[in-house]
């Protein structure tokens, strides 16, 4: 390695030198395409082995190119999800939708499976791509295992058809399969491509929409035309979404949630005095209230709407709208709700998540989890059983838990859950909702 020393150099900068530096440090600073610094990591080989060091270079190119803001700023949701008229707010809703079953369809090429029988195959304790290999070697079909390797895998005298051996194996080691019979080969992967046909209802393809991203699948390309949605998965993932669409089968219904968030900037550090709720509002007013690790949820019924909420908050600071918009819960499912999609990029509160598990219980009562999380993890958590017409108020979430804010500011967080009954027709729907 080349070492540097500089000792007593002096340099001296005149007039010209002096305008061309500033000219280029003005040129870096208005660049539209300016990144934070890259690396790229390269692996250096040392007595045969690739992984013993490794050297981190700066990238070459100091300007990484990127879609631009106002492109990825384009969202096809916004329309159906960012909107919320809490003037007229119906606790039942019932929609109708095309009489069509949902269906799920592999995006690969997926060919039918050689008609083989297997007998007796046996394997001990070896990783699944090794048991597959040696299966589909007697069979003469080549074995891609795309991110081998698999677990260990133990297996006696198993006999069936071909497909039906492989299918127990993949199967057990959590992997989907895919034969392509123009190459002769058996492709193995831990994650596939799928597409979800969904019946025309938009309300319907929000409430999938927002049951994946509650398991963690938010890359996904939504067809608002002819209703579907691909996305990528693992095979666990996918048993949770053929379950889910058994459940809605045999019980359409949903709950969806109507969301307020905002701030207040206090006039005085004490901030907003909730107790003085009990004096502005008729008792009853607000059923219940439990605390969380941080903040509180209160029940309230329609008598506190958003408007006399803000109006309320307003004595004590400045209120800002942070976002509104919605998300829909199939009954027992996780979805959620991320506040940024319907806010701008600036606010603190951007990386906060709303997600909420649902049920529906005797006498339109509804059992709802409600978590509050972040990029950088969990916030809080509130259990609550309500009935259809009291609403959820959370309070005393301190926004410094988003950012630098002034002492005393709080994020207020309003929540209007409602029903929703899906009901299939063979009428043409005219409005396509």
């Amino acid at each position: 390695m080349m070492k540097v020393k500089v000792n007593n150099v002096k340099f001296g900068i005149g007039k010209k030198s002096l305008l061309v530096l500033f000219s280029l440090l003005f040129f870096v600073a208005c660049n539209a395409y300016q990144s934070d610094e890259e690396t790229v990591i390269t692996n250096t080989a040392v007595n045969g082995s690739a992984t013993d060091n490794f050297i981190i270079l700066p990238q070459e190119n100091p300007y990484m190119l990127r879609t631009t803001f106002r492109a990825n700023d384009l969202d096809l949701e916004t329309p159906l999800r960012c909107n919320v008229n809490w003037k007229t707010q119906e606790m039942v809703q019932i929609l109708p939708h095309n009489n069509v079953s949902f269906r799920i369809e592999r995006n690969d090429v997926n060919d039918p499976l050689p008609d083989f029988e297997v007998r007796d195959f046996t394997f001990d304790n070896i990783p699944a791509e090794q048991a597959l290999l040696k299966l589909t070697k007697e069979a003469n079909i080549v074995l891609v295992a795309k991110d081998a390797p698999y677990p260990n895998l133990y297996g006696k005298d198993l006999n069936g058809s071909f497909k039906e051996v492989v299918e127990m194996i993949a199967r057990s080691a959590d992997l989907f399969y895919r034969y392509d019979a123009k190459t002769n080969s058996l492709i193995l992967s831990r994650r596939a491509s799928f597409t979800l046909y969904a019946p025309s209802s938009r309300t319907l393809l929000l409430g999938f929409l927002d049951v994946l991203r509650g398991a963690g699948i938010t890359d996904v390309i939504t067809n608002w035309r002819d209703y579907t949605i691909s996305f990528e998965t693992n095979l666990e993932t996918m048993n949770k979404i053929n379950e889910l669409i058994a459940d809605f089968e045999d019980n359409p219904a949903m709950i969806m949630y109507d969301v307020s968030v905002f701030r207040v900037i206090p006039n005085e550090p004490c901030g907003v005095v909730w107790n003085d709720l009990l004096k502005d509002f008729n008792f009853g007013t607000i059923a219940t209230a439990q605390t969380g690790v941080i903040g509180r949820m209160l029940t309230v019924t329609n008598d506190l709407s958003i408007e006399q909420l803000q109006n309320f908050v307003s004595k004590y600071g400045k209120v800002e709208n942070i976002s509104e918009g919605r998300f829909v819960v199939p009954t027992r499912w996780f979805s959620r709700f991320d506040v940024g999609r319907c806010g701008k990029l600036d606010n603190k509160e951007y990386s906060l998540s709303i997600l909420a598990r649902a049920s529906l219980e005797k006498n339109n009562r509804i059992y709802s989890e409600v978590t509050l999380d972040t990029t950088d993890g969990e916030i809080t958590k509130f259990k609550v059983r309500n009935q259809l017409g009291e609403n959820f108020l959370i309070i005393g979430l301190p926004s410094e838990i988003f950012g630098p804010a002034f002492q005393g500011t709080e994020t207020i967080v309003f929540i209007v859950p409602r029903l929703v009954r899906m009901l299939k027709t063979d009428e043409k729907i005219k409005n396509r909702i």
